[in-house]
């Protein structure tokens, strides 16, 4: 059930109450009599689990599907293990002048 927020007008007092979808709204604060009205907030609403693009949530290890728009040489690569995805976060060595450019 969704958790809705409200705010009294003659309070001041901001609240929550547990309601479901087809519940009227509250339209009057219990503590003292004021008109309330329905604020709108952050969900917490998170994606977890399988179900969705083998890139959104990586895994430990490699992962052994390509995405279903791959091309076919892109699939060929990964499977015989010639093709590695770039880690993330990772950054370049700095270039570093040769000896012989010293």
């Amino acid at each position: 059930m969704p958790l809705y927020e409200y705010r009294c007008h003659r309070c001041g007092q901001t609240f929550e109450v547990l309601q479901k979808f087809s519940d009227e709204p509250v339209s009057v604060h219990e503590d003292c009599g004021g008109e309330v009205e329905r604020l709108i907030s952050t969900s917490s609403f998170q994606l977890k689990g399988s179900g969705w693009y083998a890139t959104d949530y990586p895994r430990n290890g490699k992962s052994s599907s390509a995405p279903a728009n791959a091309t076919p040489e892109f699939k060929a690569a990964q499977a015989s293990g010639k093709f590695e995805a770039p880690k993330t976060g990772s950054n370049p060595p700095a270039a570093t002048p040769s000896s012989s450019e010293k």
